[in-house]
């Protein structure tokens, strides 16, 4: 995998329009500077946990055992989830005053931006080609930078797009989600079978 195709992957695992009726949902309460302060602080929250599953990856699945094959197979199977949720979203998406307190790091940093999918993704990663680790993390910066300014332009987003359009669009990206992690979980059993031979 290059830089592009990373990069395209840990976008479109944020799901930064996707996530925009939920931050919406959470913040809108609040006057705009505030709104903007907390979704800034999530999204900061958000990198740094990224970052240090990046930084420590190699070490963790030394640590635990976890093979490439192993990975690439869990990583497809719970991508493939995420992508099912974005085709068909559950119902009881909060709407805004029902959560009183102010939101912090759970969930809009943890789980909705720096996820499991997005976790296991970056240990893929990682465990592929752990000698070109300032590529992934100029990919992961990348994709949280392009998180970062739709989010913020959220507000301005709901309105000019209306809520159907960013639910059609998170719907076309749970899509293109659910190719690559079809194809993510094929190449984890394929690397599983050949490491049997």
């Amino acid at each position: 995998m290059d830089f592009l195709s990373a990069t395209i992957l840990l976008a479109i695992i944020m799901d930064p329009l996707g996530n925009i009726p939920i931050f919406h949902a959470l913040v809108a309460r609040y006057p705009r500077p505030r709104r903007l302060w907390i979704i800034a602080r999530e999204l900061l929250i958000a990198y740094g946990v990224l970052v240090g599953f990046l930084a420590a990856g190699e070490a963790v699945l030394r640590y635990l055992g976890l093979k490439q094959p192993a990975l690439g197979i869990a990583g497809g199977v719970m991508l493939f989830v995420i992508a099912l949720r974005m085709v068909f979203p559950a119902p009881g998406t909060p709407e805004p005053g029902q959560i009183e307190e102010e939101p912090f790091i759970v969930p809009l940093a943890v789980p909705m931006i720096a996820g499991p999918s997005a976790i296991a993704a970056i240990l893929l990663l990682v465990s592929r080609d752990p000698e070109r680790v300032l590529t992934w993390w100029g990919a992961l910066s990348v994709a949280w930078l392009l998180c970062v300014a739709i989010l913020l332009a959220s507000g301005l987003l709901m309105e000019r797009l209306g809520p159907r359009t960013l639910r059609a669009v998170a719907r076309l990206t749970g899509m293109l989600l659910i190719l690559m992690a079809v194809q993510m979980l094929m190449d984890g059993l394929t690397d599983y079978i050949v490491s049997l031979r």
